[in-house]
């Protein structure tokens, strides 16, 4: 299987790149510099310049990218944008690092996680860009995707407990403790998963311990 991984410098990107590395896949790293990351292949093009011929022999493109800059967390809607635009009418799978804000936190199902009371502010805007986004892809025609969201704690490390749990649809959702956590490490093993198994096409899942 040939995978692309956008944005794969990233501290998602490059464990996602490991684990496709360990699984057999021939991964390439899309990057706009010099690459750090396991892949075997190296492309270097910023994600606004990608084209339809320039991933036309993937199987699977994974879009990594990410920005905390309050100035640049309009990206996350223009990327979104132009990589449905050239992967629209292809059989090309999209696999996304989603976010956790625009899961639905309360019962009554109307209000996403980013909206509550004690969601870190300063996330706020990232959050409702990634929202954005995600509204933007679900909307979507003659595309093949996955949006992976993942926990509320989203720890970027590589404990792995070996094991996850994945939930479908937009649902917050908490272990018998009432956490919401994953690793970075466990996060890439699922979504790695997922490429594998092509379980969840067109859907959101979230994953956590």
């Amino acid at each position: 299987m040939k995978v692309g991984v956008i944005a794969a410098n990233g501290r998602a990107g490059r464990r996602i790149v490991k684990r496709c590395v360990e699984e057999g896949f021939d991964v390439t790293a899309i990057v706009r510099h010099e690459n750090q990351t396991a892949a075997q292949n190296v492309l270097l093009k910023d994600l606004f310049d990608l084209t339809t011929d320039d991933v036309k022999d993937f199987d699977v493109i994974v879009d990594a990218f990410g920005t905390w800059d309050a100035d640049a967390v309009g990206l996350h809607v223009s990327s979104m944008q132009h990589l449905i635009s050239i992967l629209q009418k292809t059989d090309i799978r999209l696999i996304v690092v989603g976010g956790a804000g625009s899961l639905i936190a309360d019962p009554e199902m109307n209000m996403q996680l980013v909206d509550t009371k004690d969601f870190p502010e300063k996330a706020r805007p990232v959050a409702k860009a990634m929202s954005v986004a995600f509204d933007n892809l679900r909307i979507s025609k003659d595309l093949r995707w996955t949006y992976v969201s993942p926990a509320v704690n989203f720890k970027p490390t590589d404990e792995s407990q070996g094991h996850y749990v994945i939930v479908t649809g937009d649902n917050l959702s908490f272990d018998k403790n009432g956490k919401s956590e994953i690793s970075y490490a466990d996060y890439a093993r699922a979504l790695v998963d997922e490429i594998k198994n092509d379980k969840h096409e067109n859907q959101r899942i979230s994953v956590r311990w």
